[in-house]
């Protein structure tokens, strides 16, 4: 019954409340919460689409969403919802300051944009985007915001502003959907100048809508026969036609020498892996080795036991 009183509630156009676990949180504290609440049926198995709005559609037409807002909160406040620019540069999506504009945000509206919501309560919204008859083509990034701004002395300097947002990537233009896609490059591994192993790998956009990166680094055929991993990967959101650096920091542990990696990286439905062998060293290439003193016997001998339990852990994991 309550399921299908919600469903006639959003159909009018009115809100919702439903119930929300709220996260720990201390006396005073000021959170909100937002998140999209259904993805269209042909990304149904596209992760991405279940986390922010993803869409191509041609000038003129129209899509629908609904947003989850819930208050974290310890109070009764009022939410302000409201779209805002963003952009993918170089270093990632990035979110424009305040409630600046752009092209995409003219055709962005949400009704209701503002609600009172007690502590623990969640509302559902609905946010329409209507392209204009003659937007620019290509791919629009803006983000919808959920803000609460509680009153506050004025003779205060600081004011206590909590925002959570849902991206959009919205593609115009005239057939279909630009593909998605990337290749993974330069595979590497060092030891930085702190004692921290790091692998990297060059990944390039090669497609035409922006990427989400998400992924997993898994080591083997080490020193002793070592293994290690899964690891998570470092990436971000790439642009068309750019690329970035993703990076796996690992345990300072790792023994140093030749390694067997495999890297996998995933944005919504398109999945690239390569794999190669890598050095682990404080200079990074060269694993021959010079005539050893006591000392650095000891040292090979630890770290073929730190390798051993490497191996150990991970067979029995």
């Amino acid at each position: 019954m309550g399921g299908l009183l919600l469903a006639v509630s959003l159909f009018l156009g009115s809100v919702a409340p439903v119930a929300a676990e709220a996260p720990p949180r201390g006396s005073g504290d000021v959170s909100v919460g937002i998140r999209l609440v259904d993805a269209p049926v042909s990304r149904r198995e596209d992760s991405r689409a279940h986390r922010y709005i993803i869409d191509h559609i041609k000038p003129a037409q129209q899509i629908r969403r609904r947003i989850a807002v819930t208050n974290y909160s310890d109070t009764r406040h009022r939410v302000q919802l409201y779209p805002a620019a963003a952009a993918v540069h170089k270093d990632g999506f990035a979110f424009a300051p305040g409630r600046t504009g752009n092209e995409l945000t003219k055709w962005v509206t949400v009704e209701p944009s503002a609600l009172v919501l007690a502590p623990d309560e969640t509302a559902t919204v609905w946010t329409e985007v209507t392209v204009a008859n003659d937007a620019t083509g290509g791919e629009h990034y803006g983000v919808i915001w959920a803000e609460i701004s509680p009153h506050h002395d004025r003779s205060e300097q600081v004011r206590n502003v909590a925002r959570a947002g849902v991206r959009i990537y919205l593609s115009v233009g005239p057939g279909g959907e630009p593909r998605s896609d990337f290749r993974i490059e330069d595979l590497t591994g060092i030891r930085a100048a702190d004692g921290v192993p790091v692998v990297t790998a060059r990944v390039k956009n090669t497609g035409g809508r922006a990427l989400d990166l998400t992924g997993k680094l898994t080591l083997s055929d080490g020193p002793g026969g070592a293994f290690a991993g899964p690891f998570n990967v470092k990436a971000g959101t790439i642009g068309p036609g750019r690329s970035t650096l993703a990076k796996t920091t690992l345990d300072p542990r790792l023994p140093d020498g030749v390694w067997t990696a495999r890297l996998t990286l995933t944005s919504g439905l398109v999945k690239r892996e390569t794999s190669g062998r890598i050095t682990i060293g404080q200079r990074g290439g060269n694993t021959s080795m010079a005539i050893l003193t006591v000392g650095g016997l000891f040292s090979v001998a630890a770290a073929l036991l730190v390798a051993y339990a490497y191996r150990r852990r991970n067979r029995f994991r």
